[in-house]
């Protein structure tokens, strides 16, 4: 499904369409969460859970990064 970026006052936005939506399963002032994959960035239904566990995954990866490039090796 093509997408096209749009200005939203100072920012810019995408605008979902009704069937993007409808698959998505979410409708208008819901949140959702962006994943960066390997295949590309990946749109999911936002959960505070998963939102939470991605901010202290992404505090371990900065204050530990020399461990994780040492396991990496």
């Amino acid at each position: 499904m093509k997408l096209k970026i749009t200005t939203v006052g100072n920012s810019a936005g995408v605008i979902l369409p009704k069937e993007l939506l409808a698959r998505l399963r979410v409708a208008k002032g819901d949140e959702l969460y962006a994943l960066e994959t390997p295949d590309g960035i990946r749109l999911t239904v936002y959960d505070p859970t998963l939102a939470e566990q991605m901010q202290v995954a992404e505090e371990v990866m900065r204050e530990d990064r020399h461990v994780l490039r040492k396991l990496a090796q």
